[in-house]
């Protein structure tokens, strides 16, 4: 592992850095494939929108400072962590008056074009809280709901899971975000309280748009469960994990298979 901070490699953190003391920042995971970071667009605008609503500044240009110094030692293929802290700050919550701090971790691993990856999962019992409306959607340091919820899922040997909230209205995986078939139709959880706009959703959407395939942004409740025909999980490291078990109930996974070929999934731009 390798990591950057503001284009300088490190192996030092602050004391008094406030990514540690509250979880003050944002941040995206990435593969980088030859040297350049898939689907990089998206990430760059994750991040400013992170960045805009929680009022953080940083050199965009930081990025691909960093990709330079990773691309000069030749580590050209595995995944990227970046992540903006708001840095050092004294004690208590009031805002520094500073830029934020770019880190980028790098951690070496062969990637090659995508595959469906085929996996059993399940449905938590824990459950997902609202997040404050100006916040939801957002890759925020602050993960202790999926690291709760990731070790559940472990305990019970899934791979992925279902996470619901408080309403009993399904949400996303662990760290994923799902896309379910119900009635032969395409749905995708709003998000509209919680969980995270991810990077991979986001393209599936603008593929699905694409090539005229519909599927629809709505609540799921944990009551249609039962209907369910398909389930696949999708993230920034791998566009389709196909659920070919949930729980007891075996599902359908070629109309998986044939939408992750309908959409050409297996390569990222």
């Amino acid at each position: 592992m390798k990591c950057f901070k503001n284009a300088l490699e490190t192996d030092y953190i602050s004391l008094i850095d406030r990514a540690f003391h509250y979880g003050d920042g944002c941040f995206s995971t990435a593969r980088i494939r030859n040297g350049r970071i898939e689907l990089l667009d998206l990430h760059l605008a994750r991040l400013a929108l992170a960045c805009e609503k929680l009022f953080l500044k940083f050199d965009v240009e930081l990025i691909e400072a960093s990709l330079k110094q990773i691309n000069a030692q030749e580590l050209v293929n595995g995944i990227l962590k970046i992540v903006i802290s708001r840095g050092n700050g004294q004690r208590g919550y009031s805002l520094p008056d500073h830029d934020a701090d770019l880190w980028v971790y790098y951690y070496p691993k062969q990637t090659n074009d995508f595959q469906p990856e085929f996996i059993q999962a399940g449905i938590l019992a824990q459950r997902m809280g609202f997040s404050m409306p100006n916040i939801v959607g957002l890759k925020t340091l602050n993960r202790l709901e999926q690291v709760l919820l990731k070790k559940e899922a472990d305990e019970k040997g899934w791979a992925e899971a279902i996470a619901c909230d408080l309403q009993g209205n399904i949400v996303e995986g662990v760290s994923s975000n799902c896309f379910i078939r119900i009635k032969n139709r395409w749905i995708t959880p709003e998000l509209r309280y919680n969980g995270v706009h991810g990077i991979m959703r986001a393209e599936i959407l603008r593929r699905m748009q694409q090539y005229n395939i519909e599927c629809e942004q709505s609540s799921i409740h944990i009551d249609e469960i039962e209907n369910i025909q398909s389930l696949f999980f999708c993230n920034a490291l791998n566009p389709m994990k196909i659920v070919t078990q949930l729980d007891q109930q075996s599902l359908d996974s070629q109309v998986c298979v044939d939408l992750f070929n309908s959409l050409h999934l297996n390569q990222m731009s």
